[in-house]
């Protein structure tokens, strides 16, 4: 089984990036649907994501249907939204029938409105006062959700620990 962070239309190069970094430090693979706010050789965008990009599994997609298309019918996909009626604790992402999929919408904008009436029970939410703000940031929410699944994972293939050779907490 295999996490994937995927990015509808993103607009801001600095969150992506942000995202790119996480995603090479957690083995998922980071899906891009176009059209981006950006060109990936936005200087943002690499600052961001420093020297990690090399390691980062980078898919693009022209549009939201084609990224549907590639999809296996044992995968499994997440709606990441404040629109949604479900925590992001609640699904179980230790199945292991097929990969997890987690898709996140544009910055200013979300996931389309029509495809999230089509798909509710496909959708989850962090818990946020909804009178305070409109959205967390969306690299602080990937970070969120992913590391949700790995944690029921059991952090696969991921250090738990790590020591320094000096370490001074030793």
């Amino acid at each position: 089984m295999t996490n994937h962070v995927v990015l509808f239309e993103p607009l801001m190069p600095a969150n992506t990036g942000n995202i790119a970094r996480t995603t090479a430090g957690t083995d998922a693979v980071l899906h891009l649907i176009e059209p981006l706010g950006f060109d990936l050789d936005d200087k943002h965008v690499k600052r961001a994501g420093l020297d990690y990009w090399d390691h980062v599994q980078l898919v693009r997609h022209p549009s939201l249907p084609d990224f549907l298309e590639t999809l296996a019918p044992t995968d499994h996909l997440y709606l990441v939204s404040k629109f949604a009626n479900q925590d992001y604790t609640e699904p179980d992402y230790t199945q292991a029938d097929g990969d997890n999929y987690f898709l996140f919408g544009k910055e200013t904008t979300g996931l389309p409105e029509v495809f999230m009436r089509q798909n509710p029970e496909k959708a989850i939410r962090i818990p946020q006062d909804d009178t305070h703000i409109r959205s967390l940031n969306l690299s602080n929410t990937v970070a969120i959700v992913i590391y949700e699944a790995l944690r029921q994972q059991s952090f696969p293939n991921l250090d738990t620990v790590h020591t320094y050779e000096q370490d001074k907490l030793k």
